[in-house]
């Protein structure tokens, strides 16, 4: 269990989850005591009501002590003995420690309910020693890797808890008396096993809080059995609520904890904006490979020269602007892939082609002119009106295009100039 609890009880609450008499009378004119504790108190001036309470701090504790003498001396005690609040440290620190020792209250605010009779700081006070602590609920940590989430564990109704305790008196070294407690502690109920391994020991009726007090001969493992009450609730709180200093309302407001199965994991994200991403560059990517293809037919550009580079250049030259290229066909085989209208050439057919010196020399706005290194061919395009769709050589007719779509043929070009 985590040494953190809520206490804003008031003295008459605590005295009725103790099982103990309060004063019911209304104060008023008549000099009513009005709503209080009908035992005897001590030292409740030193409590503080929180809402994050720490070992070190002052919390009520219901008690049996024996009645004082009737002389008032002090000095003895009568057999009786009568119920008493008062108020302790959380956190035992052992009558037989030295008076000049710094108490540690961190070190004992609970103790093993299993092993409790085997330690010498906790068998000695079992018989004589037992008390109860009132509180409205309890603070525990679930642990996530290396994260650590706070849940607020109270009774469905509100109603306090009363847990079974042990304490006992210190002397320090100015002769103050001071009066320190520990909380037992037992394994989780089946309802909290998920959270915790231990739990305190809550005394769920009067039954078991007289015994606890009053019948040293009960045995110890049936007082400190898990409470397996289905009223036990529970919710996350704030993790601030971590630092001591941290305290009001806010600790026990809950918490909307941003984790768990239903929420989806950071990759899927990223997944997301990959797939998105994919969807929006395709169809810009099918956009520009029908444009340049549309641009290609249009310009009817032979399939041994690629324009996949310039599509926009080759549309829209109006004027008699020129470019001159010194690549060859094999230079660009890319352009056989994306713009292969008629009969696609293998790369031997290219060979051949580069072989008989034929070179790309000028290009204007309709396609791009050869100049042939044969005379005789040249003569026959000019005097007999040869185009791209009358080849006279078998090694042209491969590459050649129809100009059946009303594009101009060489003849019309030349006619032209």
């Amino acid at each position: 269990m985590c040494g953190r609890a809520r206490c804003t009880l008031s003295a008459a609450q605590a005295a009725r989850a103790f099982g103990f008499p309060t004063t019911t009378a209304a104060a008023g004119p008549g000099g009513g005591a009005g709503d209080a504790p009908a035992v005897r108190t001590l030292d409740l001036d030193r409590f503080r009501p929180s809402y994050n309470v720490s070992p070190g701090a002052y919390l009520p504790v219901g008690t049996v002590r024996a009645q004082p003498a009737a002389g008032g001396d002090g000095g003895r005690a009568d057999d009786g003995a009568e119920p008493v609040i008062q108020c302790m440290k959380w956190g035992l620190v052992p009558s037989f420690t030295g008076k000049t020792e710094k108490p540690d209250h961190f070190r004992m605010f609970n103790a093993r309910s299993e092993s409790v009779k085997e330690k010498a700081s906790f068998r000695r006070l079992i018989p004589k020693n037992r008390c109860l602590v009132a509180v409205e609920g309890f603070y525990e940590w679930k642990k996530d890797g290396s994260k650590k989430q706070p849940y607020y564990i109270h009774f469905q109704d509100h109603r306090p808890f009363v847990f079974a305790a042990l304490y006992d008196a210190w002397t320090n070294s100015e002769g103050e008396i001071i009066h320190t407690f520990t909380i037992l502690t037992t394994r989780a109920s089946s309802s909290l096993k998920w959270l915790h391994d231990r739990m305190p020991v809550i005394l769920g009726d009067n039954d078991s809080v007289n015994v606890w007090l009053n019948d040293a001969s009960v045995k110890l493992e049936e007082i400190t059995a898990p409470y397996e009450g289905a009223d036990l609730v529970w919710y996350p709180v704030t993790p601030a609520m971590g630092k001591t200093s941290f305290d009001g309302p806010e600790c026990i407001k809950e918490f909307q904890v941003r984790m768990g199965p239903s929420e989806k994991p950071i990759s899927k994200f990223f997944t997301k904006k990959s797939t998105a991403h994919d969807q929006s560059v395709k169809p810009e990517k099918t956009t520009s490979e029908f444009a340049e293809t549309h641009a290609s037919r249009a310009s009817k550009v032979e399939c041994d020269e690629s324009v996949e580079n310039q599509p926009e250049d080759v549309n829209q030259q109006k004027s008699g602007e020129k470019q001159t290229t010194s690549s060859t066909v094999k230079d660009e085989p890319v352009s056989l892939e994306h713009q292969v209208f008629g009969k696609p050439q293998s790369i031997k057919d290219e060979d051949t082609l580069t072989s008989t010196d034929i070179t790309i020399r000028k290009q204007d706005d309709l396609g791009i002119k050869r100049k042939i290194k044969d005379t005789e061919v040249k003569a026959e395009m000019e005097n007999s009106g040869w185009s791209c769709s009358q080849p006279t050589t078998t090694k042209k007719a491969k590459g050649a295009k129809a100009a059946s779509d009303g594009q101009p043929s060489l003849l019309s070009y030349f006619a032209r100039k």
